[in-house]
């Protein structure tokens, strides 16, 4: 009985370092290697629009290519994909149950403070971790083990600015954020400096979590004499704000960032006096070939197009989910195994020409981006018209 004993307590700290380590291989029904990718994003919450839409570009990555090889044979790619239900109070019960199944690399989050959250799980099991279009700097500050495919706020806020000031010849911003959001509350914090070295002032103002009507804001706004509100904050809010604007009769710019491209943030402008632009990754249309695939890709699938907001607008999210898929693909490549602890050796040194501009790692594992996409809404169409690229001024 105590053989039996030691031998059961030496099979369960096998599994255990198994778990731990993260990256192994199954088959198939049909006997085929399978290496697994996790999808770290929300499905539900505040951010599950923007989440479904980035898990969208992963889909289709995989549809485009559902096989890699590695170290000479061939492995079925299968995407694991887990809610983290957009707060970071659920990002670390997420990022375990990637870890649990046994993934060799993950993607995500939409949403930085998600993010962050399931940082030190995917630390302590050594499995590498590829953010999409989650930009606050500290997803990767301290983390080793994660990377990020998209700019960062420390570029994107000053960007902001710079269209602000230079290319719209404002002098006063107001900035609203929601309150306890890092996301939010950081890039307000890379923007405020930015605008004021121009030569422009603002006023800031927070708002709590729950908050359903913005029109005290909005006349806050035109009272301070703003000609443009900087709001960093999710699509459903956003959509709160074009309302309240266009109710109040606001005639300046609503600036928005990353989090504003989506499509029922334009179609919210529609029949409304209202302007609105932001910054983003990707303008559709710049890249007719793939635009054309994942758009008859998205509209022979109800679900696809559901999870795009009922139409086959090319949210920029989407493309970027659809990169850092094929990122993935390339580090598992370039460690020549599935072992999760291998691929995030490899991870650093891997470069790749996407849709969205050539993926290199610099510092923090961040990717080297230093242009950012401008668009507006347009109030008739319903779509995201481009304006510029916008460097820093």
């Amino acid at each position: 009985m105590k053989k039996f004993s030691a031998f059961l307590l030496a099979m369960l700290m096998v599994c255990s370092l198994v778990a731990c380590g993260g990256g192994d291989t199954n088959s198939d029904d049909n006997g085929e290697k399978v290496v697994k990718i996790g999808v770290y994003e929300p499905q539900t919450g505040d951010n599950g629009a923007g989440g479904k839409q980035e898990i969208l570009g992963m889909q289709y990555g995989n549809h485009v290519q559902p096989t890699v090889d590695i170290n000479g044979e061939t492995y079925q790619v299968k995407l694991e994909i887990v809610d983290n239900r957009t707060t970071a109070e659920n990002g670390p019960s997420a990022a375990s149950e990637l870890v649990r199944r046994g993934v060799s690399i993950v993607l995500g989050s939409y949403g930085s403070g998600v993010s962050a959250a399931g940082a030190k799980v995917f630390n302590e099991a050594q499995v590498p971790a590829i953010g999409v279009t989650c930009t606050n700097p500290t997803v990767t500050a301290g983390n080793p083990a994660y990377f990020r495919i998209c700019f960062t706020d420390p570029f994107q806020g000053p960007a902001l600015a710079s269209y602000a000031k230079e290319g719209l010849n404002v002098d006063k911003a107001y900035t609203l954020a929601m309150l306890g959001s890092d996301y939010d509350q950081g890039l307000v914090k890379f923007f405020t400096p930015a605008f004021e070295k121009l030569g422009g002032s603002v006023k800031s103002e927070d708002f709590p979590e729950g908050t359903a009507n913005f029109v005290s804001y909005i006349n806050n706004a035109k009272d301070a004499g703003a000609g443009i509100i900087f709001a960093p904050v999710s699509i459903n809010y956003a959509q709160l704000i074009i309302e309240a604007a266009a109710s109040q009769g606001y005639e300046g710019v609503i600036l928005g960032s990353d989090t504003w491209d989506n499509n029922k943030v334009a179609e919210a402008t529609v029949g409304k006096n209202v302007k609105v632009a932001v910054t983003t990754f990707y303008q559709e249309g710049a890249d007719a070939e793939f635009d054309a695939g994942i758009k008859a890709w998205i509209n022979s699938d109800a679900d696809a197009k559901a999870n795009n907001g009922g139409n086959d607008q090319v949210s920029a999210v989407t493309v970027m989910g659809y990169d850092a898929y094929f990122v993935a693909l390339e580090a598992l490549k370039k460690a020549g195994t599935t072992d999760a602890p291998a691929v995030l050796e490899a991870l650093p040194s891997v470069t790749y020409e996407g849709v969205c501009g050539k993926v290199v790692f610099g510092a923090e594992g961040d990717a080297v981006r230093d242009t950012a996409v401008i668009k507006q809404a347009n109030p008739e169409t319903g779509a995201w018209d481009f304006v510029k690229i916008q460097q820093v001024g």
